[in-house]
């Protein structure tokens, strides 16, 4: 193939679906073999969360999808299971609750210096497993800091919300493409596949794309 096939995947910094569905996209790309491009868009799973909610991941799913918390309890441990059978450690223990709008910006930044995939992988690390505060400015200056980023220019960028029009034109963008749950990957922009599907069903599709190609 003369140019990589391009994937877009929208996805949120706290839907734990989306860090696992990444792990198993990324395998079905080694077991598909070519080029790859990849670039992630903006989804907001909670965009009237505060960015200080005062209580746990387990209050907050019962709050809002009017479930027992003994029900939640269950689900966040189902999926801590499947988290870790593709070598994820998710500690719901120590999981700030937030607003992720400005991680997104971040991830924006990230991408305006080429650099975006390594941003979100960092980012889901911090939400799932190093039990960080992704959705305050300071926290997410820390983090850029520790990747490298100039810490002035990461700052400016988020308190003056410079990429926030980027995040709402993810958003806008996923409502007219009818996605209603992530993560959501579109594929060669014409293929849709949705939710965390094991590895060799995004091989499959991958293969697919590569043979329509060499048989135009």
């Amino acid at each position: 193939m003369s140019t990589p096939i391009k994937v877009d995947i929208w996805s949120d910094v706290q839907c734990p679906w989306c860090y696992i569905g990444k792990r198993k996209f990324e395998a079905g790309v080694v077991e598909f073999g070519g080029e790859v491009e990849v670039e992630y868009h903006s989804f907001e799973l909670s965009p009237d969360t505060p960015v200080e909610y005062e209580g746990t991941p387990v209050e907050y799913l019962s709050e809002r999808k009017g479930m027992p918390v003994e029900q939640v309890e269950q689900m966040l441990e189902r999926v801590t299971g499947i988290a870790k059978d593709v070598g994820l450690d998710y500690d719901y223990d120590h999981v700030h609750q937030t607003n992720t709008v400005i991680s997104h910006e971040l991830i924006h930044f990230a991408k305006s210096k080429g650099r975006q995939l390594e941003m979100k992988e960092r980012l889901l690390k911090a939400y799932f497993i190093n039990g960080e505060h992704v959705g305050r400015i300071p926290n997410l200056v820390a983090i850029a800091v520790e990747l490298g980023y100039d810490e002035a220019e990461v700052t400016e960028a988020l308190e003056s919300h410079r990429f926030l029009k980027d995040v709402k034109e993810d958003v806008a963008l996923a409502q007219e493409y009818g996605i209603q749950g992530v993560p959501f990957f579109v594929i060669d922009g014409k293929y849709g596949v949705s939710g965390a599907q094991e590895a060799s069903a995004f091989a499959n599709v991958l293969a697919q794309v590569a043979s329509e190609r060499d048989a135009s």
